[in-house]
């Protein structure tokens, strides 16, 4: 009789379910065990005081490896404005205040935008995502980029953050308005885990 098959795992380090949900979906095809700190009691918060997502991610990963032990990714994202000088940036999860809502961003959002021009309201998502081993050694780590304008209403359901207002010209539709499986190909979420899966899948294997 054959051994049964064990998935690799990989720790999330975040507890954000609706970003665990796509990173598990794009990594779905390669039999990976993802979980998230929603799901692992007593592991504490990392402070985001970095200056760049890249820093943000890293540390992510980092210290969550080394309090888990085991192989964790850090992914830090966000929406930047050009006409906003690239706000909100790593401060896109946070953008309101305390007590921030998606709903809360957004209005903010709006009434940052409020006086610019449509041709002027061009922005961008980045992701970038970090890769630690059990020591908390970064062993990867990418950046991507999906390039639209922000909309002045919300259209669309789908998604979470600044979705429903963010729009991919070629498409004519929001990120709110595509389907999962159209945005997993269009995103910088997906984008950026295009180029960290082939790594990720050979050192969780490599690992095993």
């Amino acid at each position: 009789m054959s051994a049964t098959k064990t998935a690799a795992r990989l720790v999330v380090a975040s507890r954000n379910k609706k970003k665990t949900g796509e990173i598990r979906d794009l990594l779905a095809p390669f039999d990976i065990e993802v979980v998230d700190l929603s799901e692992i009691a007593g592991v504490p918060d990392v402070v985001e005081d970095g200056r760049t997502f890249a820093e943000n991610a890293a540390k992510k990963a980092s210290e969550t490896a080394r309090t888990l032990s085991l192989w964790t990714l850090g992914e830090d994202s966000g929406l930047e404005v050009a006409a906003l000088g690239g706000a909100p940036g790593i401060y896109s999860a946070r953008f309101s205040g305390p007590g921030t809502t998606d709903e809360s961003n957004n209005a903010k959002l709006m009434h940052e935008l409020s006086a610019v021009p449509d041709e002027r309201r061009t922005a961008r998502y980045v992701c970038n995502a970090a890769l630690a081993d059990p020591s908390g050694e970064i062993r990867a780590q990418v950046e991507a980029y999906c390039h639209g304008r922000i909309t002045r209403e919300a259209r669309g359901t789908n998604g979470f953050g600044y979705d429903p207002y963010f729009l991919i010209p070629e498409y004519h539709r929001t990120f709110g308005e595509l389907s999962p499986g159209v945005k997993h190909h269009l995103s910088h979420r997906a984008r950026a885990f295009e180029r960290l899966t082939p790594q990720l899948v050979l050192m969780l294997r490599t690992a095993m």
